[in-house]
């Protein structure tokens, strides 16, 4: 199952109880207080993990609790402190307080890390109230309550290049060829239901990893199909690849499908349609397609890919275009990892 929107309450640990105690030792007549303070609580910290890619994990419970300090002891003896509480979520999520609406911390690399409910602190034993003018302090302070919040967690994917198109564009079938991903492919719309991830290796020292999102329709920015889900995934993507289809099943014309497309994401995110944009039509074993594409390039003004995921038809140049686009943005000291 893919996650990536959850609501969890988080808690950090009760602060430890002081307490009242005066040491009661042989041949020791005045002894005085030693009552210990109390322990403080745990806190709740969020990890980003490389390893994980959704947030399911955290959908198994919905409060989600540190531990709780101890009480002190005699001697002024000193609380245990609570246990922290560390879930692990994936890298690009977002922790927003959900009651208040405002961004907690963006974990964009791995092991970043934010204390998103702090511990109570411990009480005070009475050992700490002892003076000149008071040697027999009777009184001890109890924990502290730990921070509670509800939170709302958002993983937006990070990649370097987001695939977007209509359904059934060819998204999948080019991410399973340039990649070692396999996601879903069927002749019907809508078959990803999820973002994908590969890696594409362009040398022994460079490569970039490309997210295929699901098809987007007329209104996907409202809600409309699965695109409102996962429009937020592309976001990150330092590059769009906008695959257009020469014969779509539905008779929509391509050009306009592209044009559909582009407003969709603008009326989603104005930032979206200023980020490079490599256009391609796909099937170009298709008879139509080379036709689709002179008219995409007389539509937009630049020039238009034309591609087949299944005969490999310009693969290799397209690869080559994202590879310029990414050395010019500085993107691939961030995408070697493997």
């Amino acid at each position: 199952m893919f996650v990536d929107e959850v609501e969890i309450v988080v808690q950090g640990g009760r602060g430890g109880d002081g307490i009242v105690s005066f040491r009661r030792e042989k041949y020791v007549p005045k002894g005085g207080p030693d009552g210990g303070d109390g322990g403080d609580g745990g806190s709740v910290i969020l990890v980003a993990d490389p390893s994980l890619d959704n947030l399911a994990p955290l959908t198994q419970r919905k409060h989600w609790k540190a531990g709780d300090g101890r009480r002190g002891g005699s001697g002024e003896c000193h609380g245990a402190n609570g246990e922290d509480l560390v879930l692990s979520v994936p890298v690009g999520t977002v922790v927003r307080d959900a009651e208040r609406n405002f961004v907690i911390k963006d974990l964009v690399k791995p092991g970043d890390s934010v204390v998103v409910a702090r511990g109570g602190k411990g009480g005070k034993g009475n050992a700490a109230f002892k003076s000149p003018t008071n040697r027999a302090p009777r009184i001890a302070t109890p924990g502290q309550e730990g921070e509670v919040r509800r939170l709302m967690l958002e993983l937006k994917v990070i990649a370097d290049v987001g695939l977007v198109g209509k359904p059934n564009a060819g998204k999948s079938t080019l991410l399973s060829r340039l990649t070692r991903a396999r996601p879903k492919i069927a002749p019907y719309p809508f078959t990803t239901r999820h973002p994908h991830l590969g890696r594409v290796i362009v040398d022994w020292n460079r490569s970039f990893v490309i997210a295929d999102i699901p098809g987007l329709i007329e209104g996907a920015h409202a809600g409309a199909g699965l695109g409102h889900e996962f429009l937020r995934h592309i976001q990150r993507a330092g590059i769009l690849v906008h695959l257009v289809e020469p014969e779509p099943a539905d008779g929509t014309h391509p050009v306009q499908n592209y044009q559909v497309i582009r407003q969709e994401l603008e009326l989603f995110d104005p930032q979206l349609v200023k980020r490079p944009e490599l256009v391609v039509v796909t099937k170009a074993d298709l008879p139509g397609a080379d036709e689709v594409r002179k008219d995409l390039e007389e539509a937009i003004g630049r020039p238009v890919l034309l591609i087949s995921a299944v005969t490999g038809q310009g693969l290799d140049e397209l690869v080559r275009q994202i590879v310029r686009i990414l050395e010019a943005q500085g993107r691939f000291a961030a995408s070697i990892t493997d």
